[in-house]
């Protein structure tokens, strides 16, 4: 099997582009309806980080007061106050995090249900140059690397924020001398995070990309049709192969993801831990000592209790500080991620819900095609052009034409897969277009040659045409289908699970599957697309007895390569490169001598 290829430098400026598109208010007004939640949580976060600042002062109580003057009652008050500290420290932060989560985790959901929404509104086409592999790794693997970010980011800012405000203050209330050492680290801090945070975020872009093609390997090599496919074709190791390579690509821009800038953040995180060595140092030197020893009697000593209260702050900043620049290194990162999914929920909607849609209570099941004209988009002509039809009320029309005509063009448009370019489709005088997409879904109904079924019970695929129906009418479909003897004689009858895309079952079985769901949802309108092109003779003439009793009294329009299945038509259109060319029942058209004698010859 071919290899992706590699990721090219246009590649990464696009994705670098892409990521620098994503706005941040657009990501802040996915938490919108979670304010209050999250002013609770910011509530909690400076309460909690207020409550904290006590333990620097309690320790230097202990130091300088309780400890040297052998004060018991007040050790006793200033060791219960550091536990009571830690324990509100600790229920306060539950309750962050209980709070944080939950809304971090509503907000995926959302995220998650209004991409899967929105991909279920797009055209067909969209899906068609589209990996099926690519899409779910979209909705799966990047919406789940966006967890962290958004179920902890904004608690991790406030927290780190309000921690670092706060032991700064009390820091210069220790010693404002001392605070000013502290303030030469920030700037390389800020400037290095920057500098890694574009590395991430390159690289989160590389990685996402290749986790997509390694979802489309899987699921094009583990498919039903993917196995049959390589073990017929003896593909196997070229996969295995394919797979492989990818997997290693994926290894290796982990790999490079995790480590980009760690040696920089590691030379920070050793500047951190040096500075507080330095003051111990600076604060033992004879000068140092002689200053504070003058100083005692001046009232301006640094006293012990002070340093070491003021290096258990400054710990304090530190540690905050670096968590403020890696959710920084995070955040831009993950900018990539959003800037996948916002690609897809930013694609436009080609065949939408109309702005004011007209009921259709009681269809009848008139249709008309007035002047339709298509182009599929890039094409280099038209797909259909001026088709000018009327099927009256259960009646019967038949689509024929040689390969590519434009037949199952037309069958798609009927069922709005596509909205005409021009003209326009009409059942009982309302344009497709005024109607609801779930309405016209239950007034047309199509069975085409590639019968999908889910892998699930027999049941359960008939069900979903119509989710409240009983077991009894879905018996009576399946008998009006001619397929309940086959599915009574299954070992766990309509408990059958039909195994993926329904392989279990022969082509004329699924057909006929696919006629018993369709009677249960019982549209006015039916088109049959090439349903019976790929059976053999005997389960055709099986199927098209289904066909007949679902056709009944039903408006229908048959799509067929056979011209055996639709010599009964109460009229037949014959297709020529997108436009008819004749139309007219079997026998006038036959007497012409016309196209349509000549595909009947």
């Amino acid at each position: 099997m071919p290899r992706p290829p590699e990721i090219s430098r246009e590649q990464r400026a696009r994705d670098r582009e892409q990521a620098k598109q994503v706005s941040l208010r657009r990501i802040a007004r996915l938490f919108a309806p979670h304010r209050t939640a999250l002013a609770v949580v910011i509530a909690v976060i400076v309460a909690s980080s207020v409550v904290g600042m006590a333990s620097p002062f309690l320790l230097r109580a202990v130091i300088d007061d309780a400890l040297p003057h052998r004060d018991v009652r007040l050790l006793v008050w200033l060791a219960a106050g550091m536990v009571a500290v830690a324990a509100i420290t600790a229920a306060f932060g539950v309750v962050q995090t209980w709070i944080s989560t939950r809304v971090g985790q509503l907000v995926m959901h959302r995220l998650r249900t209004d991409v899967f929404a929105h991909l279920q509104r797009l055209s067909l086409g969209f899906f068609t140059r589209t990996r099926t592999g690519e899409v779910q790794s979209r909705i799966t693997n990047d919406i789940g690397g966006m967890q962290s970010v958004v179920t902890s980011t904004a608690t991790s800012i406030a927290a780190n924020l309000t921690t670092v405000v706060a032991s700064a203050v009390a820091m210069v209330a220790l010693s404002w001398q001392l605070s000013l050492v502290t303030l030469v680290v920030l700037p390389p801090s800020v400037l290095l995070s920057r500098r890694v945070a574009r590395v991430r975020r390159r690289l989160t872009a590389e990685r996402q990309r290749e986790l997509a093609d390694l979802n489309v390997t899987i699921e094009e090599g583990l498919s039903i049709d993917g196995v049959v496919l390589s073990r017929t074709l003896g593909t196997g190791d070229a996969l295995v192969s394919r797979f492989t390579n990818s997997s290693l690509r994926l290894t290796d821009l982990e790999l490079r993801s995790q480590l980009a800038g760690r040696w920089w953040m590691a030379t920070m995180s050793i500047v951190f831990a040096a500075i507080p060595a330095l003051i111990y140092l600076g604060a033992g030197l004879p000068w140092a000592a002689g200053a504070g020893a003058g100083g005692a009697t001046g009232g301006s000593a640094l006293t012990i209790g002070t340093l070491v209260a003021f290096t258990s702050l400054q710990a304090g900043v530190f540690r905050p500080l670096s968590s403020l620049l890696d959710v920084g290194v995070s955040i831009s990162a993950s900018l990539a991620l959003f800037a996948r999914i916002f690609e897809y929920q930013d694609t436009a909607i080609d065949v939408d819900e109309p702005a004011d849609p007209v009921d259709l209570p009681a269809p009848r099941g008139d249709l008309r095609l007035s002047h339709v004209t298509f182009a599929y988009p890039g094409a280099d002509r038209e797909a259909l052009s001026d088709v000018d039809l009327h099927v009256p009320a259960g009646s019967t029309l038949a689509i024929v034409g040689e390969t590519g005509s434009g037949k199952s063009t037309l069958g798609a448009l009927v069922v709005r897969l596509h909205d005409p370019d021009a003209g326009r489709i009409t059942v009982d005088g309302v344009d497709l277009r005024d109607l609801r997409l779930a309405d016209l879904a239950r007034v047309v109904g199509v069975v085409s040659q590639e019968t999908y079924l889910l892998h699930a019970s027999v049941r359960d695929n008939l069900r979903y045409a119509k989710p409240d129906a009983t077991d009894s009418e879905i018996e009576a479909a399946a008998r009006g289908a001619q397929i309940h003897h086959v599915i009574a004689d299954l070992p766990e009858g309509y408990d059958t699970v039909v195994g993926p895309r329904g392989h279990r079952f022969s082509g004329g079985e699924r057909q006929r599957l696919a006629i018993a769901r369709t009677l249960l949802r019982d549209p006015r309108v039916l088109v049959l697309d090439e349903a019976t092109s790929a059976l053999d003779t005997a389960t055709e003439r099986a199927v098209q007895e289904a066909f007949d009793a679902l056709a009944h009294g039903r408006t229908t329009i048959t799509i067929a390569h056979r011209l055996s299945t639709v010599r009964a038509a109460d009229r037949i259109a014959v297709l020529d490169h997108g436009r008819v060319v004749e139309s007219g029942p079997h026998e006038d058209l036959v007497s012409e001598a016309g196209r349509y004698a000549a595909l009947a010859a």
